[in-house]
């Protein structure tokens, strides 16, 4: 597809609960004639339930089939983390545009691999897979869809025009833990909560500052030195010895628990959480406190719609929120998701900067600096003292 043309052909690499989101986002894409021409999963028959569900024309047998049609202007990758270097690579040597969920990439090895050889490996596959994208002339669209979200997106233009500086930002996303197995070790997730969860609280944070900075003096303020603990909560002897138990708790080598505190160039700072031991349901938001104001971006639970029922059988059996244990008791049921959530944005813009040739919001810069914070985390985590970012690239 040539630079400018309003067309955009996307095909969609996983048929779960990634690929479902961007689907239902692609038909609400407006001024843009996208479509979606195809779909491919290792599991044919959830292919076929999400091509039936989304009128999608064609069910290409494996990813070498996508590659080598012309139609295909985009890749979308919901697939595991560790398969998403390899597919960016491929698909942007194919002259194809790659949409990535997060996180970028992963270390692709077992969890007792030292972590400065963790972020040597992961550095070295970030410069490999920019250097590819800029040789090919195609886009990396990462999907951190928080930055879409209307309570930040909202939350920006109150700081924008409060004209103070951002001093302390705090965000956290937490749940009760992911079903899927491929999280559970590093060969295929590249790490645990702090990777998995903890990206969208800390790439929104990066985000806000390289906004604030090129805002004010038109130079990003980037993170300078950080600061992180993880664990495997579930480990503990007495959370072994109960009877009941409501978490995830089968976790092979990643930790379900993060702590994680940045200072960013100009000295603010960032603390951010993530779990995988929060019952009730998603959690996921984010403060900012300014010089001059304070501005909180609930994501979910928020209190657009709240429900009560004695007994899980009331609503019958109707999604309320993900990750919700049950739908007994009261309830925040989330509203219009697709949207509060940000992946409507997140695909508009997709398509508007295939389309028009222009950068998206969420790209690779974000990516690779997001990449390299969360592993300078796992280093600071394993030698438990803080880190300079700078430290750990002068010796990659």
């Amino acid at each position: 597809m040539s630079i400018g043309a309003q067309r955009v052909g996307v095909a969609v690499v996983g048929a779960g609960f990634a690929a479902d989101l961007h689907l239902a986002s692609y038909q609400k894409v407006y001024g843009v004639d996208l479509r979606v021409v195809g779909i491919t999963s290792r599991t044919q028959s959830k292919a076929e339930v999400l091509a039936s569900r989304y009128g999608i024309p064609q069910i290409y047998r494996n990813f070498g089939a996508i590659l080598a049609d012309e139609d295909v202007d985009v890749v979308d990758l919901c697939v595991p983390v560790h398969l998403h270097g390899q597919m960016c690579v491929a698909a942007a040597e194919a002259g194809k545009h790659v949409i990535c969920e997060k996180p970028l990439i992963g270390f692709q090895g077992p969890g007792t691999t030292l972590r400065k050889e963790m972020y040597r490996q992961v550095s070295q596959q970030l410069r490999n897979i920019r250097q590819v994208f800029e040789r090919c002339g195609v886009s990396l669209l990462y999907a951190e869809n928080w930055l879409y979200a209307p309570a930040i997106r909202r939350g920006m233009e109150l700081i924008e025009a409060s004209g103070g500086t951002i001093l302390d930002i705090r965000g956290h996303e937490a749940h009760s833990g992911s079903a899927s197995q491929s999280s559970k070790r590093w060969e295929t997730s590249g790490g645990g909560a702090l990777l998995r969860l903890g990206i969208h609280p800390l790439s929104a944070a990066i985000y806000l500052k390289r906004w604030e900075g090129m805002r004010r003096v038109g130079v990003p303020i980037r993170v300078r030195e950080v600061y992180g603990q993880v664990a495997d909560l579930t480990r503990t002897p007495a959370f072994r010895e109960e009877e009941w138990q409501w978490l995830v708790a089968d976790w092979h080598d990643v930790e379900n628990w993060s702590l994680s505190v940045l200072t960013f160039d100009d000295g603010s700072v960032a603390a951010i959480s993530a779990s995988d031991i929060a019952l009730g349901g998603l959690e996921s938001g984010l403060q900012v406190y300014l010089s001059n104001a304070r501005v909180t971006c609930n994501l979910d639970p928020n209190t657009t719609c709240q429900a009560y029922a004695p007994a899980p059988s009331v609503f019958n059996d109707i999604p309320l929120k993900e990750k919700l244990e049950t739908s007994a008791g009261w309830s925040f049921p989330i509203v219009d998701r697709d949207r509060v959530l940000g992946y409507q944005q997140e695909m508009q813009d997709f398509a508007e900067a295939v389309a028009y040739g222009r950068p998206p919001i969420s790209g690779m810069d974000l990516a690779q600096e997001s990449m390299r914070v969360v592993y300078a985390l796992y280093v600071s985590a394993e030698s438990g003292r803080r880190i300079r970012v700078a430290e750990l690239k002068d010796q990659v």
